[in-house]
């Protein structure tokens, strides 16, 4: 039916639950970055991280000052450079691979749980044995969603990942979209997003002449109903998915 299916991630492909506000995150984050020689209580660090966090998306969005208030809008920092400014606040050198790490661990430290949702591998397969495209087009910090998609055993399925902090753009942009089918010469009326949520993925994917696949899962988005998808799924079955779009 189609020729390239692009994915979403989390609440797409797998179900996730965070908690980046825990006492226990803070603290433990506190203890590494104390044994790296960055001393910081708790509060202290968590405060700082979200001053940084706030400075880096409004530096990143003055970045594309040129460009419409939707594309600074939906301008995408990597929050991996936080982790390193928070060394170097207190004096510590910091390289790309401490960075990286120190990213990692507090992602994995954050994280409740993740899991695949049922169907997806199958689908996937599916997609791969008849010569389909397989793209992930997701809205994610690369240093938290590479690992997990690497977990999770999904890397070997796709053709490319795209992830919004590495492009520095974010869903609905059309620059994320088009960057995409650019680099690997899509033709968006040959395309369908399959997502699960309206306003980022169907959207966004129907703003570039792609068809869209919405499924409301349990981490959806609250509001929908406001754009007009292809195909729905409404119960978060993802097993219903194939049958709609193959």
């Amino acid at each position: 039916m189609y020729r390239n299916y692009v994915f979403d991630f989390y609440g797409t492909l797998a179900d996730i639950r965070t908690d980046e506000e825990s006492p226990r995150l803070w603290e433990k984050m506190s203890e590494i970055y104390w044994a790296m020689g960055a001393e910081y209580s708790p509060d202290e660090l968590r405060h700082t991280f979200r001053r940084l966090e706030r400075a880096e998306k409004e530096r990143v969005a003055s970045c594309t000052k040129a460009m419409s208030q939707e594309l600074q809008e939906n301008a995408e920092p990597d929050l991996t450079k936080i982790f390193s400014d928070l060394y170097h606040e207190k004096g510590i050198l910091c390289d790309s691979a401490q960075a990286k790490l120190t990213a990692i661990t507090f992602r994995a430290l954050s994280r409740e749980y993740i899991r695949v949702y049922d169907g997806v591998k199958e689908l996937l397969e599916e997609l791969r044995r008849r010569g389909k495209g397989v793209y992930l087009l997701s809205n994610a910090q690369a240093d938290f969603t590479r690992p997990e998609i690497e977990m999770l055993g999904l890397t070997k399925y796709f053709d490319g990942i795209f992830l919004s902090s590495e492009q520095g753009c974010k869903k609905p942009s059309p620059m994320f979209f088009g960057k995409l089918i650019k680099t690997y010469g899509l033709k968006p009326a040959e395309c369908i997003m399959i997502g699960n949520d309206e306003a980022a993925d169907i959207a966004g994917a129907k703003r570039m002449g792609m068809a869209a696949l919405y499924i409301h899962t349990a981490i959806s988005p609250s509001e929908y109903g406001r754009v007009e998808a292809d195909y729905r799924v409404m119960d978060g079955d993802f097993r219903k998915v194939g049958g709609l779009i193959l």
